[in-house]
């Protein structure tokens, strides 16, 4: 049996010209990039290499760049760092309620510590309005964090507008981009955010790498402790290879990005129109707002998402649905809820997101397989009319 995988906002295959990136560096290159010595400088120059190939991406200066853990790891060190730092008194804290998990986790970090945070809600295309931003701002506002590109529907917000009227009121912006790098053109410089986190793994780079921008004179207390590694920002022993990863993936996607979103877009478009013409009672969660090329999420009624997605994996294709199982029962998405889905709908939502294997036969293929499980799973269902 076939297996195609649309997942891809889940994690990205390491790309062939990642992989060969990094291959020196598990055999001749292994020196510790804070040595030195020899050994030491080849890491080095391998690592600030890196350093360059990301800042290229981003359009940011190869000084602005930390090397991180991955993207929840950056997004920590974003919002609690640049909080935590602050010498203002109260603080206070902006961010919307449709952002990444490790977001809204530090967020209520910061507020155990005493932080006044403040949750903006989205309309029902998953949007936040500039205007309800401006609205929560205070004097005391510390940092506005707003997602770039959500993770499970894909929908773009105004960053830029946002970022205008957060510096207006002399708060710091922070985008968590780890799903829109790669995906859309990126200029930090141009959206006016001062923090801007991505991570490797969902650009075909390695698990377990990812990196902050940080606009030059922004303050940022560090989250770990120790050694005096990435300017101080976050110390530990480099992880070369997962940078050298990294820095790879993102000269790929900064070579290949136009011509890739458009071909993966028009995979996008064929897929919605053929499901929604095949299901029936069925919708895209997000239809009429600005999205990433690659993602679509489909409400398929009168089913559970999480049995279609078994009855797919049976059939060789890899979906999801972006709920998350916790004592025993599935929980609706927390960002369609956000978007005033009813909890039956949202339980009704699969994430189908593309990629660069991806195919037009692949999708096609998706299609059949998806129009026979839904009617199949249909008949099933306590929930459909009789």
């Amino acid at each position: 049996m076939d297996r195609y995988y649309f997942d891809h906002n889940a994690t990205t295959p390491v790309a062939p010209e990642v992989l060969r990136a990094m291959e020196p560096c598990f055999t001749g290159v292994y020196g510790n990039a804070s040595s030195i010595h020899w050994f030491g400088q080849q890491a080095r120059m391998l690592l600030e290499q890196a350093r360059r190939q990301v800042a290229g991406l981003l359009g940011a200066r190869p000084q602005e760049i930390v090397f991180t853990g991955g993207g929840t790891e950056a997004n920590n060190l974003a919002i609690l760092g640049a909080v935590r730092s602050s010498t203002r008194a109260p603080r206070h804290v902006v961010t919307t309620t449709t952002e990444h998990p490790c977001v809204l986790d530090a967020c209520r970090a910061l507020e155990r510590e005493g932080v006044d945070v403040t949750l903006v809600r989205v309309g029902a295309d998953g949007l936040v309005s500039p205007g309800d931003i401006r609205a929560a701002l205070r004097p005391e506002t510390v940092l506005v964090s707003v997602m770039c590109a959500n993770n499970e529907t894909g929908v773009i917000q105004p960053i830029r507008e946002i970022a205008a009227m957060a510096r207006e009121a002399g708060a710091l912006v922070h985008t968590d981009g780890v799903q829109a790098t790669g995906k859309i053109p990126i200029d930090v410089r141009d959206l006016g955010v001062d923090l801007y986190s991505l991570s490797a793994h969902k650009i075909y780079g390695p698990k377990g790498a990812g990196a902050l921008y940080i606009r030059r004179g922004v303050k940022l207390s560090p989250i770990v402790f120790g050694g005096h590694q990435e300017r101080d920002r976050r110390p530990g022993t480099e992880n070369v290879s997962g940078a050298v990863g990294l820095g790879a993936a993102a000269d790929l996607a900064r070579r290949t990005l136009a011509a890739e979103s458009e071909r993966l877009a028009a995979l996008r478009d064929r897929l919605e129109r053929a499901l929604i013409e095949r299901a029936g009672e069925a919708g895209v969660n997000g239809a009429g707002a600005p999205r990433v090329p690659n993602t679509t999420n489909i409400h398929f009624d009168y089913l559970e998402g999480e049995s279609l997605v078994i009855a797919l994996d049976l059939a060789g294709m890899a979906v999801s649905t972006g709920a998350a199982c916790s004592s025993g029962s599935v929980e609706p998405s927390h960002v369609l809820t956000a978007m005033g889905m009813r909890p039956e709908r949202a339980r009704a939502s699969i994430r189908f997101s593309l990629g660069r294997q991806t195919t037009a036969e692949q999708v096609d293929a998706l299609v059949a397989a998806v129009g026979e499980s839904v009617v199949r799973l249909r008949e099933l269902s306590p929930c459909l009319p009789r």
